[in-house]
Formats: structure tokens, C-alpha cells, sequence
């Protein structure tokens, strides 16, 4: 006897958002212009700190094109060959986002770190517009996607990507003041290895985050150990297995399990109550729906059959 789901209806927590899709798009059609007015601005200056944001900005604008297509495809629905239809795109997606961001991230570092033995020139004043271009149109897209960026990984992702693009304008407009007005040049070097900043640490915890999604680690705030002790002081359970909790995706976790129960309940009919209990307590003590928690009743004759033939497989 199990109590379990149907694979082909997702929670409410995680219905995909066409809202949510199109301020991606806006925030890719906004990057994409940076990305533009950048490169031209970096070749026009010759800037480190520019080259580098243009390459951030290129990175994030490719990464928002992932998101608006991953955005798109979790709006397909679930099917009996895709029982979860296309939730975990969007984990798939914040994986590709954080793997270019480490990549950029590497090459500005040593760039920056080579600029700063070697120093080149670099027009203040040029530098600045572009500076401020790029802040201008990070700070639109900051505003397009604000309200939608707890919604799961892949709008975190993007928004976060944003952010951090206004914040490497900023530095190449401190580094066009500073080298306009002080003639200080390795400033521009400094402005990039401070975008570098930016990205990694950044980048680093978006891959951990992601992977453990796919690797379907237990969630960071879920003691498995925890939620056994619970459902073992429940009346008439005597052993619970098999115990796994993972994520689909954002706002998409699940809980399975197999609970070992006196005999006597199944002979009584009472097995469906414990089952009701046990699933209850597990959404007591696990953030998961109650349609997504899965357990299976065991006799303990059963269990002892299974072990017996695990140990001679």
C-alpha cells in the first residue's frame, strides 16, 4: 500500500508563469543592446574594465536567452513520457548561466592581472559614456525583473546577472573618473579585476546550488534523520528505509519513503489510517505537499524477505 501523487499535474508553487517569461525576454532584449553599445565602447577605448564587462554583459545576455527559452519550455505540460514536463530546465539553465560566468570570470582575472604589470592607455572621457550606457540600461533591466526574482533558480539567476552588470558599469565609470582626472591608467585594471570579484563568488554558489539540485540532494534546510525520528514515534511503525528527499525544481520538492508497520494493522484494517498519519507528519516536518509525499506499508515479514534477498543478490 502506497499513498503518492500523480506525476502529471505540478503544484500550484510551481505552475509556470508566462509573466515571468516575458520579463526575461525584455531583460535579454536590454542586455543584448549593452552588450552592443559595450563592445563597441571597448574597442573604441581599448578598456580592460570595459572588455570585461562587455564579456559579462554577453555572458548575461546568452544566459537570458537560456532563461527565456527554459522559461518557455517549462510552460509545456507534464506527459506520460515527461512526468514533470520541463521543471528542471530552469535548474539546467542557472547550471549553464553560473559555468559562463566562471569562464568570463577566468579570463578578465588574468587579463586584469596582466594590465596591471603592463599598463595601457585608455580615454577617460569615452569610457565614461559608455560606463554610464551600460548603467542606465542595467538599471531598466533590474526594474523589469525585480518583482519576479524569488520565483525559482532561473529568475534568480537573471536577476542576479543584472545586478552584477550595474555594479561592473559602476566600476568602469569610478575607473573613467579616476583615469580622467588623475591619469592613474591602471585603474581600468582595477575596475576589471573588481568586476571579476563580481562574478565568481557569485557564480560559485549558483553552481553548488544547481548541482545539488540535480545530484537530488536533500534540500539544505530538510535532517532526514530528523523526519525519521518523527514518523518512528508514530503508534504501531517499527522501522522506516528507504527514506529520499529532493528537489524537481524550485518550489517542487518531494519525499519518498518505505515504513515497516505491525502486522496487525493490515489485518485490521487500519493500515490506510496509519498511512494517512504517517504522510501528514511528513508534511509536518518536511516543506513538501501532501499530494508529494510517497510512502510505501510494509509488513515486517516483507522487510526481512527483502533483506534476505538483497544480502544472497
Amino acid at each position: 500500500m502506497s499513498g503518492g501523487h500523480g506525476h502529471s499535474h505540478a503544484p500550484t508553487s510551481a505552475t509556470p508563469d508566462r509573466g515571468l517569461r516575458n520579463r526575461l525576454a525584455m531583460a535579454f532584449a536590454i542586455t543584448a543592446l549593452v552588450v552592443v553599445a559595450q563592445a563597441i565602447g571597448a574597442l573604441v577605448t581599448g578598456s580592460l574594465a570595459l572588455l570585461t564587462d562587455t564579456a559579462h554583459a554577453l555572458a548575461d545576455s546568452a544566459g537570458l536567452l537560456v532563461a527565456v527559452v527554459a522559461a518557455t519550455m517549462v510552460l509545456r505540460p507534464a506527459s506520460p513520457r515527461r512526468t514533470w514536463g520541463f521543471l528542471r530546465i530552469e535548474v539546467i539553465a542557472a547550471l549553464g548561466q553560473a559555468c559562463l560566468l566562471v569562464l568570463v570570470g577566468g579570463y578578465a582575472a588574468i587579463e586584469g592581472v596582466r594590465r596591471l604589470v603592463e599598463p595601457s592607455e585608455v580615454p577617460g572621457p569615452q569610457l565614461l559614456v559608455f560606463g554610464m550606457l551600460g548603467l542606465l540600461a542595467n538599471l531598466v533591466a533590474i526594474a523589469v525583473l525585480s518583482t519576479g526574482r524569488g520565483a525559482n533558480l532561473n529568475m534568480r539567476a537573471a536577476f542576479l546577472e543584472v545586478v552584477n552588470d550595474a555594479l561592473g558599469s559602476l566600476g568602469v565609470i569610478v575607473a573613467a573618473v579616476v583615469i580622467t582626472t588623475t591619469g592613474f591608467t591602471r585603474a581600468d585594471s582595477i575596475a576589471g579585476l573588481f568586476i571579476v570579484a563580481l562574478i565568481v563568488p557569485r557564480a560559485v554558489t549558483l553552481l553548488r546550488e544547481t548541482v545539488r539540485v540535480l545530484m537530488e540532494f536533500a534540500p539544505e534546510d530538510v535532517d532526514l534523520d530528523v523526519v525519521r525520528a518523527h514518523v518512528l514515534e508514530l503508534d504501531h511503525v517499527r522501522e522506516v528505509h528507504d527514506l529520499h528527499a529532493s528537489m524537481i525544481g524550485t518550489g517542487l520538492p518531494v519525499i519518498s519513503a518505505h515504513v515497516v508497520i505491525d502486522d496487525g494493522c493490515f489485518e485490521s484494517g487500519h493500515a490506510p489510517q496509519i498511512l494517512e498519519e504517517i504522510r501528514q507528519c511528513l508534511c509536518e516536518h518536511f516543506p513538501v505537499s501532501f499530494d508529494h509525499a510517497t510512502v510505501q506499508l510494509e509488513t515486517a515479514d516483507l522487510r526481512e524477505r527483502t533483506c534476505d534477498s538483497m544480502e544472497h543478490a
